[in-house]
């Protein structure tokens, strides 16, 4: 599988956990459309603020339709369908976080060869979407309680700064983000702070 179909999935995943927790939240239509929309893009509106490059440069065409037409139909299907994406949910988001967490790092590259700013360009593509959507549901951003997601994020940073960039690399590092991120979930991994 390569790296663009990867990042492609991951696209539709975070639109398609944006919608679902419209529908958990028992938002209409159209907050299904604005949460998507907005899992899929806020974390670049937000990388693209940090590193200066352009925010209309986010908008291509291809994927904008492609979110909108995965957006449609999860309106249009059952609400007990839902229940399938819970299980694989996880997954997909997982794949999303390590894709844009990549391509966060890997648009900062283009502009500044500096770490500080791929990692904070990885950590805010990765995480920013999830958490925007978070705060419109009126939710805690799940970013924020498990820090496991900004540790993957920082790592996926860290691997564009060591010049992993070609499609191999990169696919090997969103099967490697995924596969430790399902085993943090399964065995409940936290970085304990000294007072708790």
């Amino acid at each position: 599988m390569s790296w663009v179909v990867l990042h492609f999935i991951g696209i539709i995943a975070y639109a398609a956990t944006g919608a679902l927790v419209a529908l958990e939240a028992e938002y209409s239509f159209i907050g299904v459309y604005v949460l998507g929309l907005t899992t899929s893009f806020g974390g670049g509106i937000i990388r693209n603020l940090i590193i200066g490059a352009p925010v209309s440069a986010l908008w291509d065409p291809f994927t904008i339709s492609m979110v909108l037409v995965a957006l449609t139909i999860i309106v249009l299907l059952p609400i007990k369908w839902t229940h399938h994406w819970k299980k694989w949910g996880l997954f997909f988001d997982s794949i999303g976080l390590a894709s844009f967490a990549l391509h966060g790092a890997l648009s900062a590259r283009q502009v500044h060869d500096h770490l500080g700013i791929m990692l904070l360009s990885a950590m805010f593509t990765g995480l920013g979407g999830g958490m925007i959507r978070d705060l419109l549901a009126g939710r805690k951003p799940l970013a924020l309680k498990e820090e496991i997601h900004a540790v993957l994020t920082i790592l996926c940073g860290f691997c564009v700064w060591l010049g992993w960039t070609n499609p191999l690399q990169l696919t090997l590092v969103v099967l490697g983000i995924v596969v430790i991120r399902m085993l943090a979930i399964r065995y409940k991994w936290r970085l304990r702070l000294p007072y708790q």
